[in-house]
């Protein structure tokens, strides 16, 4: 690397006010970064449900400094195999965890994306095969508009 070259800045890291309680530290950067107030209010529930989900199992609260990787991806997995959400929605959460650990506590979570992204389903679209296709225009009745199905 050439040392006369300065390095390109990355993305400037917004530090939220320290005296504010967590969420309204998410919600300050949230704003600061011009997030919509639904994806505000989103993330905002995704980090309360991921306290909530922690205070059970501790017994008490933890701050999320004091959590990790690991417990990021049993939140993850509790939202998968017991409330059995869709993809989409396990993924948002997710998407609201990395925000709090990236862009407010500055933590990293390592490798998480590769651990718990989940793939939709691909949909196969239901096709009649042509005999059905006969038997269900036999079925209708009225009057046919320019079908000719004799």
């Amino acid at each position: 690397m050439n040392p006369t070259k300065a390095a390109a800045p990355g993305p400037a890291l917004i530090t939220p006010n320290p005296k504010l309680k967590l969420l309204d530290q998410i919600r300050e950067v949230a704003r600061l970064k011009h997030f919509s107030l639904r994806t505000e209010q989103a993330y905002l529930g995704w980090a309360k449900r991921f306290l909530l989900f922690h205070k059970k199992l501790a017994g008490g609260w933890r701050h999320p400094r004091d959590l990790g990787a690991a417990d990021v991806v049993a939140f993850l997995s509790d939202l998968a195999v017991v409330s059995k959400v869709s993809a989409a929605t396990q993924n948002q959460a997710m998407n609201a965890l990395v925000f709090l650990y990236r862009e407010v506590l500055h933590l990293p979570l390592e490798g998480l994306a590769d651990r718990v992204r989940v793939q939709r389903p691909a949909r196969l679209p239901t096709v009649l095969s042509k005999t059905e296709v006969q038997r269900l225009l036999k079925s209708m009745e009225g009057t046919a508009q320019g079908c000719d199905c004799n």
